[in-house]
């Protein structure tokens, strides 16, 4: 199990400027975003990717693996507590206005 992070970058958040980096391969069980743009999960039969408002404005998921997306608190959509992508699928994510909108994904699944 590993987490693997690309080239660091600088991003702000706000009002706060954040060491972060490009692209996060994960195969860890669980992962809080940490300002990432692009998180890919991998090896695992499932990982939970959990949405850190705090840090991360926008990111997009690209699942190797059954994969869980959850916001840190309130709601994707204005409507679920969370949502589940399949093996091969990708869904891209903004945090606006106190909640976490899908702005285009493929291989979503009723959560």
């Amino acid at each position: 199990m590993s987490i693997q992070k690309s080239i660091p970058m600088k991003r702000v958040i706000g009002e706060e400027v954040l060491l972060t980096s490009q692209v996060c391969m994960v195969s860890d069980e669980t992962y809080t975003t940490e300002g990432e743009s692009v998180i890919i999960t991998k090896e695992l039969e499932l990982i939970e990717v959990i949405l850190n408002h705090k840090n991360t404005d926008h990111v997009i998921v690209k699942a190797l693996t059954n994969t869980k997306i959850k916001p840190i608190e309130g709601l994707i959509d204005e409507e679920y507590g969370e949502i589940n992508i399949e093996k091969g699928a990708c869904v891209e994510l903004y945090y606006a206005f106190g909640g976490w909108f899908i702005v285009s994904s493929d291989g979503l699944k009723q959560s």
